[in-house]
């Protein structure tokens, strides 16, 4: 079972319906064909995870957090609600728990497939990235995020990348493009890290476009990087080597 955020916005759920259509479809490739996937939602609508765990026969099940970052649902939210349809259950239900799906190495090359298609070239040594994530109170998991964008300048040759958040951190994305014009960037432009459309995919790009970015990608979505994450994410989880937590119980 796979377990997105939830939108308002219906394009959020097609994303992640499209993403899970194609781990389907690229499941033999890991030694998986005819991998049942089923998806649940933490809000804005159905189905719950409990209501998709309640109506499953029994046996072992492995839940996948669809979160780019360890954050409060990944490490709070979602294991009680897990807890919970364990307990209601009564022992009928063997849950595994994978991790997020960021960090991984993978994340880079899907990061950079949606600038591509944006029209920005690869790796240009005259060009800052801002990594545009949705934000999170929780400080370990804004610290990942700015040890991806790290990585990611070191190991592609960006001029810069940097981190920026659209809610609960600080900067902004439209404060990061305007702090790197104004440090002398020949051009700028925006990795959207999120998983899908939506209010805060609106937001990094009319702030990010209003404060001078040549472009702005599209969330990562249906990227074929993002399904294979899932996929190892499912394999380490049903081996008990999640490092979130290997069983809920």
């Amino acid at each position: 079972m796979a377990v997105a955020h939830g939108s308002r916005d219906p394009r959020a759920a097609a994303a992640v319906e499209e993403l899970l259509d194609l781990v389907r479809g690229r499941a033999a490739r890991h030694g998986l064909a005819g991998l049942p996937v089923s998806t649940a939602y933490l809000g804005h609508g159905p189905p719950s995870p409990g209501q998709v765990l309640a109506a499953l026969p029994g046996g072992p099940v492995v839940v996948l957090p669809l979160l780019l970052t360890g954050a409060y649902h990944s490490k709070t939210d979602l294991p009680a609600m897990l807890r919970a349809a364990s307990a209601r259950s009564g022992g009928r239900l063997e849950i595994r728990y994978g991790d997020p799906l960021g960090p991984h190495p993978l994340l880079v090359t899907a990061l950079e497939r949606r600038l591509a298609e944006a029209g920005v070239p690869p790796a240009d040594p005259g060009t800052s990235v801002v990594l545009a994530a949705s934000g999170s109170s929780d400080p370990q998991a804004c610290a990942a995020v700015a040890r991806l964008a790290a990585r990611w300048r070191v190991q592609r040759g960006w001029q810069d990348v940097v981190p920026a958040y659209a809610s609960a951190a600080a900067p902004p994305p439209g404060g990061a493009v305007s702090a790197l014009l104004a440090a002398g960037a020949r051009r700028v432009v925006v990795a959207s890290y999120l998983l899908a459309p939506g209010r805060f995919a609106e937001q990094v790009r009319d702030e990010a476009i209003a404060a001078g970015a040549a472009a702005v990608s599209a969330p990562l979505g249906a990227a074929p990087e993002l399904a294979d994450i899932v996929l190892a994410r499912y394999a380490a989880a049903r081996a008990g080597q999640a490092a979130a937590a290997a069983r809920i119980a």
